[in-house]
């Protein structure tokens, strides 16, 4: 529920912090003093349209903040969807910031957020009604709801959603068989191409990092003949040119004639050894190689086929046979689809029968609680001094929806021989606010909204029914929080909590003040809204005696 509200400069508000408590909260003060401006302040934080007009006279931006706990698991759900995180304390912090441009900055829990979003969540903690807001109350689409809400065993309602899910699901798979058939010829041609071509490849995982390996062996192999045979070359000589083996064999028979060159000789006779030794090593090592250039070429060949398929089916050999198999699958799917289509049309004409069996079943359930629904709100218009207001559940049928076939629609008709009207298109503030009541004083202890919010409820009411609203709000707060914007001291006098506004001039300023009132300044309100501008004593005990009489004894004597 909403536990505190920060306003700064948003119209005549320079700054204020309402503190709002369990059960019932009301607000009052004089015409013009600014009670709508709350509300306006609770409408931004909730996402609805504002303008810069909003925005107090002088000042760079208007700033709104909500502070909520406990909060609801649909909530936390919600939240969870939209990627915001929660608190450990469970709790909720909602803000608006309104620029003297007309833009705006939202944020929950100090993320930033769309005003779609910020709206999305709102609506899930507050509702607002006014003499004209445009709540789920009053969308003839979304009345079906509080018959939901009232629902006993709401296993029929879980079984038909999800009937229903299924039902789309295959309907989802039919229609997309449907279209797959119109190009089913053209999708075979490209996948037996692809196909095919995949298979002719011969597909081995591993084989590129393989051929590439030996690519590199075959380079190194090219450049190492090269150098045998220059060494071989080099020993042996050729026609032109005496190898290095005949030139040191030349130096060789000339040293070894004489002893003076006998150290020398025996140099070049182990050169000559040794020189024979590395040209029957590179010979045989020449022997050893083996490899021709048609090799190399279909290595080249097989790499680029690697290189053209991994722009097309893969990056690796993996990724290539899993393309290879998901066509075949594909194909598979193609060829066997008119299997598929039957056996899908079997199952989706199964779902259909169930799926209209349970919405048949939802609605006979709903139509006993709308049964039960319109006499309980009948019962509570007699109670807010609204006799002749006569209140019904219209049911009518509908296409299969996710929410059943039933198109409910709230009708009322205020006086006898008056054919029944929709609720949506009545056209008086006070009638429609008490209305409202009615109906969430039924569907409270189910309503998973934690605040209410009235907006002069008592428009165009007597202090009789006045006294009845009020302690009609007060039993609907002892479920859910309510905050009441009011001009009568009956609905006031029942408040747990009542809230002063006022306007004061400074400096040729205007300022507005919210305050909380205590036993005597309450008295003093009432009796300033019960008599007008001149409060007297007798005033001030009818004001006590109003108090005293609500259950507030604890303020006085």
């Amino acid at each position: 529920m909403l536990r505190t509200l920060d306003i700064e400069n948003i119209a005549v508000i320079e700054k204020a912090s309402v503190n709002f408590s369990d059960g019932l909260n009301v607000l009052t003060g004089e015409t013009g003093a600014g009670k709508s401006i709350v509300v306006d302040s609770i409408n931004a934080i909730m996402g609805e349209r504002t303008s810069k007009e909003l925005v107090r006279h002088n000042t760079d931006y208007g700033f709104v903040s909500a502070y909520f706990d406990d909060i609801s698991k649909s909530i936390c759900h919600k939240l969870s969807e939209l990627g915001i995180e929660i608190d450990e304390e469970n709790s909720l912090l909602l803000s608006r910031k309104i620029s003297s441009n007309g833009k705006s900055l939202c944020k929950v829990n100090g993320k930033t957020v769309t005003v779609s979003m910020l709206k999305e969540i709102s609506s899930l903690l507050v509702n607002v009604h006014g003499q004209h807001d445009s709540q789920a109350l009053l969308n003839p689409d979304l009345q079906y709801t509080y018959i939901d809400m009232l629902l006993n065993d709401k296993s029929v309602l879980y079984d038909y959603k999800n009937s229903f899910k299924k039902l789309i699901g295959v309907r989802r798979k039919l229609k997309s068989l449907a279209n797959d058939e119109s190009d089913k010829e053209k999708q075979l041609e490209i996948l037996n191409f692809q196909i095919d071509e995949l298979e002719a490849a011969d597909i081995k995982i591993g084989e590129r990092e393989e051929l590439t390996k030996k690519r590199e062996l075959i380079q190194k192999s090219e450049d190492i003949i090269k150098a045998l045979n220059l060494a071989v070359s080099t020993i042996n000589g050729d026609d032109e040119n005496a190898g290095v083996e005949q030139a040191c064999n030349d130096v060789s028979r000339m040293l070894f004639k004489y002893d003076e060159t006998k150290e020398i000789f025996d140099v070049f006779n182990d050169i000559n050894d040794k020189l024979e030794l590395a040209k029957d090593k590179a010979q045989a090592l020449l022997m050893s190689i083996d490899f021709s250039p048609e090799e190399i070429e279909m290595i080249d060949e097989r790499l680029d086929l690697y290189y053209k398929f991994s722009n097309k089916y893969g990056k690796n050999e993996e990724e290539m046979l899993a393309f290879l198999e998901n066509a075949k699958q594909k194909r598979n799917s193609i060829l066997f689809a008119d299997e598929e289509l039957d056996r899908l049309n079997k199952e989706y004409d199964g779902l259909l029968n169930e799926t209209v069996s349970l919405a048949e079943k939802l609605s006979s359930e709903r139509k006993k609680v709308a049964s039960d629904f319109e006499k309980n709100v009948k019962n509570e218009l007699l109670f807010l001094d609204m006799p002749k207001m006569q209140f019904f559940v219209n049911f009518d049928k509908g296409n299969l929806s996710s929410t059943g076939f039933d198109k409910i629609e709230f009708m009322i008709s205020a006086n006898p021989g008056e054919p029944p009207k929709s609720l949506s298109k009545v056209a008086s503030g006070g009638e429609l606010s008490r209305i409202m009541l009615a109906i969430k004083s039924i569907i409270s202890y189910n309503d998973t909204i934690g605040t209410l919010i009235f907006d002069e409820i008592d428009t165009g009411v007597s202090g009789r029914a006045s006294q009845k609203i009020g302690l009609k709000l007060k039993s609907v707060s002892k479920n859910t929080q309510v905050i009441c914007v009011t001009h009568s001291a009956q609905i006031a006098s029942n408040a747990n909590e009542h809230f002063l506004i006022q306007k004061k001039f400074d400096d040729n300023k205007t300022f507005t003040s919210v305050t909380p009132l205590d036993f005597e300044g309450r008295k003093s309100e009432l009796a300033r809204i019960m008599g007008g501008l001149e409060i007297t004593d007798t005033l001030l005990q009818s004001a006590e005696e109003l108090l005293n009489q609500n259950l507030y004894g604890n303020y006085g004597n």
